[in-house]
């Protein structure tokens, strides 16, 4: 079902140009790069992973993005939202390629179901103010440890370092919090998994889940190619950090990537 809605409005997108539109209106971008980072939220094993995305911007804001989705955006000096309808993360019992760990076994999988989005910005002169909340639909209503709906909240506040001849850094904070749906699936372990895995059962409820920070430098080289860097850490906190399943509460992740935009 989300296959098929995810390609009707790609299509309605698609459509919506015409022929008055000249293909200076369009944006397009590609990257591609690598990132080290956790094999899951609280592990204490890395992986290096290959990123490779792209994107398109209509003149009326609607875009498609490998990372986001679907979605419309609009953007003014002081303000900035977006609307998008994507897929949610996945989280692997075993080891598959760079995504899960042989720890979980037993858990069972989390599984990416449709997910709808909201991102927002506001500037306050130097500051930027950001919230996005995310909201998973339900994947298996029988399956109440892996597969229920959840919400997503993050909040954070950046401003920039340094900007000059050599590219652009910003620093960012950040606290995230999820529903009791999104943190026990995410770090609960019932009962049923507790027998099937080597973790003791853990009860959870909702609230803060981690507190981080972000340092992105980004470096223009022409007016089409540029090299983005970021460094991501979060804390994990409360029952999100109680959890049997978690090695690690400090996670760090290294991503870099080079973008072409046309």
């Amino acid at each position: 079902m989300f296959r098929s809605l995810y390609l009707s409005l790609t299509s309605c997108c698609l459509l919506i140009s015409s022929d008055s539109l000249h293909a200076e209106d369009w944006r397009y971008s590609l990257r591609a790069g690598a990132a080290s980072v956790p094999r899951y939220s609280g592990s204490d094993e890395r992986v290096v992973a290959p990123l490779l995305g792209a994107k398109i911007i209509s003149p009326y804001g609607v875009f498609l993005d490998t990372q986001k989705g679907l979605g419309w955006a609009f953007d003014e000096d002081d303000f900035g939202l977006s609307v998008y309808i994507g897929a949610s993360d996945v989280r692997k019992d075993r080891k598959s390629g760079f995504k899960g760990s042989d720890e979980l076994d037993g858990m069972g999988s989390i599984k990416s179901r449709p997910l709808l989005g909201l991102d927002g910005t506001y500037n306050m002169g130097p500051i930027i103010l950001g919230a996005t909340f995310e909201h998973a639909l339900e994947k298996d209503d029988d399956d109440h440890d892996t597969g229920s709906a959840w919400n997503r909240l993050k909040l954070s506040i950046s401003t920039p370092f340094y900007e000059g001849d050599y590219g652009k850094l910003v620093g960012s904070l950040n606290s995230q919090f999820g529903d009791s749906n999104y943190v026990r699936t995410w770090y609960g372990v019932s009962a049923a998994q507790a027998s099937r895995s080597q973790f003791r059962a853990h009860d959870t409820h909702g609230g803060l889940v981690s507190r981080g920070a972000d340092l992105t430098w980004s470096l223009p080289i022409d007016d089409q190619w540029s090299l983005s860097t970021v460094l991501a850490v979060q804390y994990l906190a409360n029952d999100a950090a109680d959890s049997p399943i978690v090695a690690r509460r400090m996670q760090t992740s290294l991503a870099g990537q080079m973008v072409y935009s046309f």
